[in-house]
């Protein structure tokens, strides 16, 4: 039942967020009513995604070797930055044109890293692919872009301090209520 649930969530992380790009007009129908119903939906996907993960047996596939905690660390922290308002108030990302969705990327690919369960392949990896795969949805119905106006380095050093700190806090938090990312 947890994988069934896992699976569930996942599929509606993926509906939820590609539904203004696969199916505009039917978005558009919807009007601002069309925002609460993907934020609905998107909750529903987290619960679905934590009750699934949560819920499921483990059946490793793989076991990661002890020394890619630290490098999760590192990639989680820079994922972290690459979230910050960084990209649009910075001037180290100005020029990305997805720094969130990169970010998204590196968190998910480096808890694919340090988990060799099918259950965090079945999350991190589907949750990976979904990013991918929203990139290339934004960039071919939006081929045009320009970079907004450079922020500064000292908006980049503070985004940076500030990405410690959280990862701090959440990796503490991590560790309260599933395994801690800082090791043992």
């Amino acid at each position: 039942m947890g994988f069934v649930l896992l699976i569930l969530g996942v599929a509606l992380w993926w509906a939820a967020h590609l539904f203004k790009r696969v199916m505009p007009q039917q978005r558009a129908a919807m009007g601002s009513a069309g925002k609460g119903a993907v934020a609905l939906a998107l909750v529903v996907a987290i619960l679905l995604m934590i009750f699934g993960y949560r819920m499921t047996d483990t059946i490793f596939v793989w076991a990661p070797p002890t020394f890619l905690v630290h490098v999760n660390n590192l990639l989680v922290l820079f994922a972290f930055y690459l979230m910050s308002p960084a990209g649009t108030k910075g001037r180290l990302l100005n020029k990305v044109r997805h720094p969130m969705l990169g970010g998204f990327k590196l968190w998910a690919f480096a808890h694919l890293l340090v988990n060799g369960d099918l259950a965090s392949i079945i999350l991190f990896g589907g949750l990976l692919a979904w990013a991918v795969v929203e990139v290339i949805t934004i960039n071919r119905s939006e081929p045009d872009w320009t970079p907004g106006e450079a922020g500064t380095y000292g908006k980049d050093v503070m985004f940076f301090v500030a990405s410690i700190v959280l990862l701090g806090i959440v990796g503490y938090i991590h560790g309260l209520v599933g395994p801690s990312p800082f090791g043992s």
